[in-house]
């Protein structure tokens, strides 16, 4: 499915001759404004409005998490990068540095558990 949708994300690129304008740096970089963008989505909720917020800009933020993610499949596989591969191994990691028994409930870095 995930192979699927960035073959789809690929031909779109590319049949817009769009790859010229997608350098590792540049695709970085749209995925961190991008991400500003979401984050914007939030900016003035507060903990009582954030539930309220959420579904009033239900699309907004669906629109903007698509962004992050279309860029960062592009910049994975202009890299080479398997990102299901990518994610188990930083699962795996985390496991490691976050072990449940000592971080459930916590918000420590893993240094300090």
């Amino acid at each position: 499915m995930l192979n699927d949708l960035t073959r789809r994300i690929v031909e779109f690129r590319d049949e817009r001759d769009w790859k010229q304008y997608h350098s590792p740096r540049n695709l970085a970089a749209s995925i961190t404004i991008e991400a500003a963008e979401l984050l914007e989505c939030f900016q003035w909720s507060s903990d009582e409005t954030i539930t309220e917020d959420v579904a009033r800009r239900r699309d907004q933020i669906e629109a903007e998490i698509a962004d992050v993610l279309i860029y960062a499949l592009l910049l994975a596989h202009d890299t080479g990068i398997d990102p299901v591969a990518a994610i188990e191994r930083k699962l795996a990691a985390n496991d490691a540095k976050y072990p449940a028994d000592k971080a459930r409930g916590k918000r420590n870095k893993y240094t300090e558990l």
